[in-house]
């Protein structure tokens, strides 16, 4: 689950990292009252769950008043295109003022965890305020990096090692010290997935603070954090991702022309690869779970349906602890009560995969039964020409 930048930052500044003093406006008449608390020269940052929001026009020191006014008009209740958003960009419903900071230095910081290593990974870069991927691709030698051994914890040697290569001195290499702890421990008591601070500054007072912050919360572990629930924000959602998460399935909305409902991520992921490899694009990631029954298929088909691209669809279903009989009794039932007016190709195997086979060919509806993946890739891929 991903939080906008404000309430990254109070969560950050809640386990010790200090930010800029800031205040977070839902209104244009709010906003304009919030910057004459704050004070000139302030920032004006929207608020939307996508980055490049300065290149966008989303971002503005303003000196005055008058430049205050100007762009909270032309910001609030306006969407803000970023390379993120795509063309139509997201609409932005609150924006976050605060205190100008003297600048001195910009770096890049983030925590994560390494799915190599299996570790927490601390990154850090003197390139702040630079998208980390550009970074890694043109200046990789500008990323140093430590893994964390979760049973024990940043060691003081590899939190010196980082600021060392940051090339930090002083006051601010003290201050880094703490930060680094600080920024673990944020990541481990809320469950991130990732905290991201670009930039992270050094003042011209030498101060440490987070001038950018970027907190995704693993959704696995938001169980043990309902009041994280309360800062979701749903209109910074895809409705249909959205949708499918209120039946819990497993969906991400891509931009191809065949859908894929598959119960496994793996098996998910290998279909998608098929469609492709046939000449196709993927209109979606959807996996429905272990339990692949009527009703999950027909959630399933409501989300897929609403897919402005969508062509065909591959029912990708393999029976473990879940019988094919009743996926198949499941599809024969969903498809009955849901109008899908597109072409669909099913293969099941697995546990009775004969009599889900007969169930599938016994009954009226028009759909096309494959005996293997590789068939019915190839056929939702026809189908979708």
């Amino acid at each position: 689950m991903k939080i906008h930048e404000y309430q990254s930052k109070n969560i950050l500044e809640e386990h010790g990292i200090k930010i800029p003093r800031g205040l977070t406006a839902f209104s244009e008449t709010e906003a304009i009252s919030l910057v004459k608390e704050i004070g000139y020269p302030c920032v004006i940052k929207a608020q939307i769950h996508a980055g490049g929001r300065g290149k966008g026009g989303g971002v503005a020191i303003v000196d005055s008043h008058a430049e205050a006014t100007d762009f909270i008009r032309k910001t609030i209740n306006k969407p803000l295109v970023t390379h993120q958003t795509g063309p139509k960009g997201k609409l932005v419903n609150r924006l976050l003022i605060e205190e100008a900071i003297d600048i001195k230095q910009e770096l890049y910081v983030s925590i994560l965890l390494d799915r190599s290593e299996e570790v927490p990974l601390i990154m850090a870069s003197t390139e702040g305020g630079v998208e980390i991927e550009q970074v890694a691709e043109e200046q990789p030698e500008k990323i140093v990096k430590e893994f964390i051994d979760p049973g024990f914890g940043p060691q003081a040697y590899q939190l010196r090692r980082l600021a060392f290569k940051l090339g930090l001195e002083g006051k601010a290499f003290k201050q880094s010290l703490k930060y680094f702890l600080n920024l673990y421990r944020a990541f481990v008591e809320t469950d991130a997935k990732l905290i991201e601070n670009n930039p992270l500054v050094i003042t011209g007072d030498d101060d440490v603070i987070a001038l950018d912050a970027k907190i995704k919360f693993d959704d696995n572990a938001l169980y043990k954090h309902k009041d994280f629930l309360e800062l979701r924000d749903t209109s910074e959602e895809d409705p249909d991702e959205l949708k499918a998460s209120e039946y819990n399935l497993n969906y991400i909305k891509l931009d191809g022309e065949v859908g894929c409902m598959v119960n496994g991520a793996g098996l998910a992921m290998a279909t998608m690869d098929i469609i492709k490899h046939y000449g196709a694009q993927p209109a979606n990631f959807l996996d429905v779970g272990g339990i692949a029954s009527s009703e999950t298929v027909a959630n399933g088909f409501r989300v897929l349906l609403s897919h402005s691209n969508l062509k065909s669809v591959l029912i990708n279903i393999f029976g473990g602890i879940v019988r094919c009989d009743r996926v198949a009794s499941g599809i024969v039932e969903a498809i009955k009560t849901l109008d899908v007016d597109i072409p669909v190709v099913i293969r099941l195997k697995g546990t009775n995969a004969e009599k889900a086979s007969e169930i599938l060919k016994n009954s009226d509806l028009d759909f096309t039964v494959a005996e293997n993946l590789e068939e019915a890739a190839k056929m939702a891929v026809a189908a979708a020409d």
